[in-house]
């Protein structure tokens, strides 16, 4: 080998080692979060779980997190054309209402399956959150998809309320997502609850401004926006960090009448 080759071959593996590093170091997730609005009975009548499947696969994400799912194989379905193999579905249906279960649809096995209801005291009654944790190159991950009212009442204890202070705290696992339809935007005060109980936004991690956004209404409806209502929260003691998030804009139809968010959230090795 010449001098010139031999230069060469030592910087581009010094200038790889970095990267090796960090490769080491950390592990990352791609997790979206979707309200399908009851799936193939919803706003959008005559699509499949597989039409839903069809959409998401070309984002090749490890774990969604469905919110008003109907009950079934629904989810189940979704995975074999995603290519996730693993779910859980919920029991308790939001409102009561027909079809609104949550679940989780993942890459990895799931464990550790339970399913946490919520009330509020001025709110459609109920609301919940199904919990799972997936284990990622020897590191756990616990999953929360959740459903809850917005909270409008001042001094009323919400369904984001009781999460905050009675299931959270009871969280073990270092690494921690809560994802799903909290039907809020980051600017109401729920969110400020949230935050100061040690949790943060892919939003925030990449300063993405969210007020210019929408991910509800999809464009299955004819109103005017909402704003960002699904959120993906990260819990600040893990370290977690987000290095992409978005809102999915539809392409073709809107399926549902919310849009998908997704984020990729990159955690250290413990």
């Amino acid at each position: 080998m010449k001098y010139w080759q031999l230069i060469i071959f030592i910087t581009i593996n010094l200038l790889a080692l970095p990267l090796s590093a960090v490769q080491k170091k950390s592990f990352s997730i791609r997790i979206c979060a979707y309200n399908v609005e009851c799936g193939e009975g919803g706003y959008v009548p005559g699509n499949t779980a597989e039409d839903f499947g069809r959409m998401l696969k070309p984002y090749k994400f490890d774990i969604i997190a469905f919110n008003e799912v109907p009950d079934g194989d629904w989810t189940s379905r979704v995975g074999k054309i995603v290519g996730l193999e693993y779910s859980y579905v919920g029991k308790i249906s939001s409102a009561n209402h027909k079809d609104k279960y949550k679940s989780i649809l993942s890459r990895y096995p799931l464990e550790a399956k339970r399913e946490h209801e919520l009330k509020g005291e001025w709110s459609w009654n109920p609301g919940s959150a199904v919990r799972a944790v997936a284990k990622i190159k020897g590191q756990k991950v616990a999953i929360y998809s959740l459903h809850v009212c917005s909270q409008s009442q001042k001094n009323k204890k919400s369904h984001l309320n009781q999460l905050i202070s009675e299931v959270l705290p009871k969280e073990r696992t270092k690494n921690v997502l809560v994802v799903g339809d909290y039907n809020n935007k980051v600017s109401d005060g729920e969110f400020a609850k949230f935050e100061a109980a040690g949790y943060k936004t892919s939003w925030s991690d990449l300063q993405i401004d969210v007020s210019k956004l929408s991910s509800f209404p999809s464009n299955a409806l004819r109103q005017n926006n909402e704003g960002v209502i699904d959120h993906i929260f990260i819990n600040k003691s893990s370290k977690g960090k987000a290095v992409k998030a978005e809102v999915l804009e539809e392409k073709k139809k809107a399926l549902s009448d919310h849009k998908p968010v997704w984020a990729e959230i990159v955690f250290p090795l413990k």
